[in-house]
């Protein structure tokens, strides 16, 4: 008589099995959850890695994705452009025309004007080809590792005629080669041979590092990007600095960061 197990009893045990439940549960879907970590100095190529992700797992950018990007693409090819031009005087550089300084004061009229992100007038497209087929321009482009230019500059600087169509529409190799500063967290989620992942973009400049400690907890593994390309190139918050060593000095200090060190 005393094995009989009394309503209260009963009530706890059904409790218990059901928060054994829950947390089971939980687990299966805590496994299934995936966070992942974009890490690295300013530049080293986080925000394009999100954007692939976008293409390859969220059916791609939206009309009003391309639609957006599209001033971005402007700003990016002529600041670009005078990034060059700012620096031949400081590299001791002359155009090979004299008659391209008229062309040079009309891109730099746009910058003080803050009109980068509007299309491209025809006088304006065709002072900016002139100026990228000079020889001055060419020899100063040439040597960029010696001051601070979009690796993009190229690509878009190569191809201004289809930019400064009137009908022009980003491609999504044009967004992907677009640079805009990443401030504060970005996040993107997607799925995943059944696993839910959730990919965290952090500003790699210096004054951006601050913020990544928030972004450590229940991290499941993170990807630290560096680029190729900067192995013989400078920060851009600090002229004196390699980036290639900057890289190797921020992938030393997390790993040795007691969030994975405890």
């Amino acid at each position: 008589m005393g094995c009989a197990m009394s309503a209260e009893e009963r009530a706890a045990q059904a409790r218990s099995k059901q928060i054994e439940k829950n947390l089971k549960e939980d687990g299966i879907q805590a496994a299934k959850d995936i966070k992942l970590l974009l890490l690295g100095a300013g530049e080293s190529g986080k925000s394009t890695i999100v954007k692939q992700m976008k293409i390859i797992h969220e059916s791609g950018f939206t009309s009003e994705d391309f639609k957006q990007y599209r001033p971005v693409v402007y700003s990016n090819t002529i600041q670009s452009l005078v990034a060059i031009l700012r620096a031949m005087p400081n590299l001791g550089i002359s155009f090979g025309n004299n008659e391209r300084e008229p062309d040079a004061k009309m891109v730099f009229d746009v910058i003080s004007r803050m009109e980068d992100t509007e299309p491209f007038s025809e006088e304006l497209l065709s002072a900016m080809k002139r100026l990228w087929a000079d020889t001055g321009v060419q020899e100063c482009f040439g040597r960029s590792n010696e001051y601070q230019l979009n690796d993009s500059a190229k690509y878009f600087l190569d191809d201004l005629d289809r930019l400064g169509a009137k009908e022009y529409q980003p491609t999504e190799q044009d967004i992907l080669r677009t640079r805009v500063k990443t401030t504060g967290i970005v996040e993107v989620h997607f799925s995943f041979k059944n696993l839910n992942f959730k990919l965290f973009d952090v500003g790699g400049q210096r004054s951006e590092r601050k913020k990544w400690i928030h972004c450590f907890e229940d991290v499941t593994a993170i990807i630290f990007c560096v680029a190729m390309s900067e192995y013989d190139q400078v920060l851009h918050e600090d002229e004196t600095t390699n980036r290639m060593q900057e890289s190797l000095k921020l992938f030393d200090s997390i790993c040795n960061n007691k969030w994975f060190t405890e």
